[in-house]
C-alpha cells in the first residue's frame, strides 16, 4: 500500500516564510554587525570597524532593519486579515498584499532615514556608527520622541496599529491588488506610530543588536489589543524623563 505525501496546505507554507524572513533579517543584521567590527551593544571592538557613512551601504542596512524589527509587529495585523477571508472574500493573494504593501512603506521610510544618517554625519551629530556624538542631540532626540507619545497624531495613528481590524472595515478591497493599497495605509499609519523608535537608534546605537532588539519588544507590546494603549503614555515619561536626566549630566 503506498502512501501520499503530506500536503502542507498554503497557509502554513506563508506563514513559514512569513517567521523565516524574520529570522533571515535578525541573522543577516547580526552577521553585518560583526562585519562592521561592533558588538550586539553596538560598540566598536577590536581595529577591523568597518564604518557606513554613504546611502548606498546604510540603505540596505536600514531596509532589512525594518524587515527584522517591524515584520513582528505585523503578526495581529495579518491574522485580522485571516479573520475577513471567509466573511469578505479575502484571500490569500490579498494577505500577501498587506504584507507587500506594509514593507513597501517601510522601505520608504528605510530610504529617508538613510537620508537623515548621512546629513547627521556630515554635521557631525552622529557618529560613522550612527551613535549621536553630543549630549544634547541624544537628549533633545528622547525628549521629542517621548513628547510625540502625548500627541493627537501618535493616538490616531496606534489607534490604526492597535486595531487594524477597524481599518479592514473601513477600507476593505478584495484582491492582490486591494491588498496592497491596505498594507501601504496601514504601513504608513505604522511608520507615523513608530518612527520615533527608530529615530532613537541614533541614541542607543544604530547597529546595537540590543537596542534593536529592546524597540522591537516594545512595539510589539504596544500593538497588542490587550494592553498597548496602556504602554503608550508611560513610554513617553519614561523618554522624557531620561532625556532631562541625559541633558543634565
Amino acid at each position: 500500500m503506498t502512501t501520499s505525501p503530506v500536503q502542507f496546505p498554503l497557509r502554513s507554507i506563508l506563514w513559514v516564510l512569513f517567521f523565516a524572513a524574520i529570522l533571515g533579517a535578525w541573522a543577516f543584521m547580526f552577521m553585518m554587525a560583526r562585519m562592521s567590527g561592533v558588538d550586539v551593544i553596538g560598540r566598536a571592538v577590536g581595529m577591523n570597524m568597518m564604518p557606513m557613512t554613504s546611502f548606498g551601504a546604510l540603505f540596505p542596512m536600514w531596509a532589512i532593519m525594518m524587515a527584522a524589527m517591524m515584520l513582528p509587529t505585523m503578526v495581529p495585523t495579518l491574522r485580522n486579515y485571516e479573520a475577513l477571508m471567509k466573511s469578505a472574500d479575502g484571500t490569500r493573494a490579498g494577505w500577501i498584499g498587506v504584507l507587500i504593501g506594509y514593507f513597501i512603506t517601510w522601505v520608504g521610510f528605510a530610504a529617508l532615514i538613510s537620508i537623515v544618517q548621512v546629513l547627521l554625519i556630515q554635521w557631525n551629530v552622529v557618529d560613522s556608527l550612527g551613535i549621536s556624538t553630543t549630549g544634547w542631540f541624544a537628549a533633545g532626540l528622547l525628549i521629542v520622541v517621548g513628547a510625540f507619545q502625548f500627541t493627537r497624531a501618535k493616538e490616531i495613528c496606534h489607534g490604526v496599529c492597535h486595531s487594524p481590524m477597524t481599518y479592514f472595515l473601513g477600507h476593505w478591497k478584495t484582491g492582490f491588488g486591494g491588498g496592497l493599497r491596505m498594507g501601504l495605509g496601514l504601513g504608513a499609519f505604522c511608520v507615523g506610530c513608530c518612527w520615533g523608535f527608530m529615530a532613537l537608534g541614533f541614541v542607543g546605537g544604530v547597529m546595537s543588536l540590543l537596542w534593536m532588539g529592546l524597540a522591537t519588544l516594545f512595539m510589539i507590546f504596544e500593538k497588542l489589543p490587550q494592553i498597548g494603549h496602556r504602554l503608550t503614555k508611560p513610554a513617553g515619561v519614561v523618554l522624557i524623563g531620561a532625556g532631562l536626566l541625559l541633558a543634565v549630566l
